[in-house]
């Protein structure tokens, strides 16, 4: 990628966060103007913003590089992202608005007239929150890395900085205004440099992946390793070592067979593969370049257990877009339930055209990019393609717009998610409630994620974000279900299913990005918990609650009442300046 092109895109992207951060100063004045934006955000407006700060790295880079590297499989990913909106629109959507509340805890508290409750759903949208952030943070990385060069943890930094300032300035009002447009430029980025990329395919004579076997080099590729590597092969591979070490062995430009069996290549290896050469897959892939395993669905699977990952995966994507701090945030916005319906539809709708382009940069970095499998750099499927198949000035223009529009994707949704965990912060730790406190949360809020991206570097993007929906589905997903839903529900039974369900899967989720287990059962276990950790999360919560019937809240049918009646009914409309949860 021409960087000259693409620190131009980036950095157009980045001033105009920036000023319109600014300008929020203007217009956010009061605490309802920081958290909700006055519940005043018509819908279609706020469906831009939804969509804006939904569709993050991991819809961007994250799913194009897994459809690359792992086939059919991976596109459960966008289906589930967009199908949680409609579990979200038939349960949740017009009752959470009518809550009145600012954030999950303020709607766990309101509903369960609990303390207890409100600390552990805050403690859990804090984890969900930072969890978001570390592959929104990589997304960065990896995006500035290959414009400048710069180590991955300096995009991460970049973005933290530029996203305090603007939650800090505006709060969500003005981040509102930026997202709806980042929406919009995210959605160009792809449809665009799209068109032109398939005229390019038929002027290549429109060739097809090689759907049963391992992917090739549909042109001359240099490759170069930044790490070293373990190749595996069944059939011998003539390359030309350009420089580096293979096999122990100084290369230096000679032409090179690698036979069958394995080959160690070293850090700063330079290799150039003919036109037609298989690609040499490293170990960790060798189970996905079985006969059939890319284009046909469990025939090989990534997992050892495809089948059990499949629906741990529908699971949580299905179920955990409700419990997304940075999503629900969102629909305290509307001014009433009815908006929060309409608001959720037209999402869908703009959702669903989003992710129908995201395949279509899969298949393509499959025949042009397959030297990304080499590197484990397939999150950049998205960012090369512009210049592999255009090239020249328009290639360059292309990528600047693609590189412009991967910036605000990071940016939209790390702002959505420093917002809500600042929230968070601000009610439930720092001292007192009020817009100051508000804007020194946004500094814990993206700086510990900041920092653990540092140190967690080598996760896919795309499935970092499963993780977070598996924690939010085994957390939120229950207590959000129930509460709005069973007047039944009991404070105990609401702590029951939030630590039991949702502790379990963070547990899971945490030695998964540690490396706790990488292989057998115990891998499959931890790596997708929603399979099992939702079942423990309802039934811990209907257990207990049964068992501790006499805790059921004094005000537990007014509050129903309240979350089904239409504003019109009940006499409440949630004014513009009312506090959360009926708090002062």
């Amino acid at each position: 990628m021409n960087q000259t092109y693409g620190i131009a895109g980036v950095s157009a992207v980045v001033l105009a966060t920036v000023l319109v951060g600014a300008l929020g100063l203007r217009v956010s004045r009061t605490t309802s103007d920081f958290y909700v934006a006055s519940r005043s955000v018509p819908p279609r407006l706020n469906a831009c913003a939804v969509s804006g700060e939904y569709l993050s790295a991991a819809s961007f880079l994250g799913v194009a590089g897994l459809v690359l590297a792992q086939g059919a499989d991976m596109l459960w990913f966008p289906i589930g992202y967009t199908a949680g909106f409609l579990v979200l629109l038939v349960f949740v959507a017009a009752p959470l608005r009518r809550s009145g509340a600012y954030t999950l805890p303020d709607f766990a508290e309101a509903r369960l007239e609990s303390r207890a409750v409100r600390r552990i759903a805050g403690v859990l949208v804090v984890g969900i929150g930072w969890l978001y952030l570390l592959p929104q943070l990589r997304g960065a990385g990896l995006t500035l890395r290959l414009l400048t060069g710069a180590p991955g943890w300096f995009g991460g930094l970049v973005v933290a900085a530029v996203v305090t300032v603007a939650v800090a300035a505006g709060g969500m009002r003005s981040i509102t205004f930026v997202q709806a447009f980042q929406y919009w430029l995210k959605l160009t980025a792809l449809l665009v440099p799209a068109v032109f990329l398939l005229l390019a395919w038929r002027a290549d004579r429109a060739p097809t992946p090689v759907w049963d076997e391992r992917p090739v080099f549909q042109r001359a590729t240099q490759v170069r390793l930044d790490h070293p590597l373990t190749l595996t092969l069944d059939e011998p591979v003539r390359v030309t070592a350009a420089s580096g070490t293979v096999d122990g062995r100084p290369r230096d430009g000679g032409p090179l067979t690698l036979g069958p069996g394995t080959h160690r290549v070293g850090a700063g290896t330079t290799l150039r593969f003919p036109p037609g050469t298989p690609v040499p897959l490293p170990d960790d892939e060798g189970g996905r370049a079985a006969p059939s395993s890319w284009a046909r669905p469990l025939s090989a699977g990534r997992e050892q257990h495809g089948l059990y990952a499949t629906y741990g995966l529908i699971l949580a994507t299905f179920l955990g877009t409700m419990g997304l701090p940075h999503v629900v945030v969102r629909f305290y916005t509307n001014p009433d339930g009815r908006a929060a319906r309409r608001t959720t539809v037209v999402v869908l709708g703009l959702l669903g055209a989003f992710y129908l382009l995201i395949p279509l940069y899969g298949v393509l970095g499959r025949l042009y990019a397959p030297d990304l499998l080499l590197t484990g750099d397939t999150d950049a499927a998205v960012l090369v393609l512009p210049e592999r198949l255009v090239g020249g000035t328009g290639g360059h223009l292309l990528g600047a717009l693609v590189a412009g529009g991967a910036c605000a994707a990071f940016l939209s949704t790390v702002s959505g998610l420093t917002l809500s965990v600042a929230g968070v912060l601000a009610q439930d730790v720092l001292p007192a409630l009020g817009i100051r406190h508000f804007r020194l949360a946004t500094l814990p809020a993206i700086a510990v994620p900041t920092a653990a991206g540092a140190v967690v570097s080598d996760l896919p993007v795309a499935d970092a974000v499963g993780l977070a929906f598996a924690v939010s589905a085994s957390s939120f997903c229950p207590l959000l279900v129930l509460g709005i839903w069973w007047r039944g529900l009991t404070p105990p039974g609401a702590v029951a299913g939030l630590l039991l369900g949702g502790g379990s899967a963070l547990a899971a989720v945490t030695v998964t990005i540690a490396g706790g287990a990488r292989s057998g059962w115990l891998h499959t276990l931890l790596a997708w918990p929603a399979v099992w950790s939702v079942p423990v999360g309802f039934a811990a919560m209907v257990l207990v609650s049964l068992a501790t019937r006499t805790r059921i809240p004094a005000n537990a049918a007014a509050t129903m009442a309240r979350l089904h009646l239409p504003e019109t009914l009940t006499g409440r409309t949630a004014p513009a300046g009312s506090p959360p949860g009926g708090r002062p």
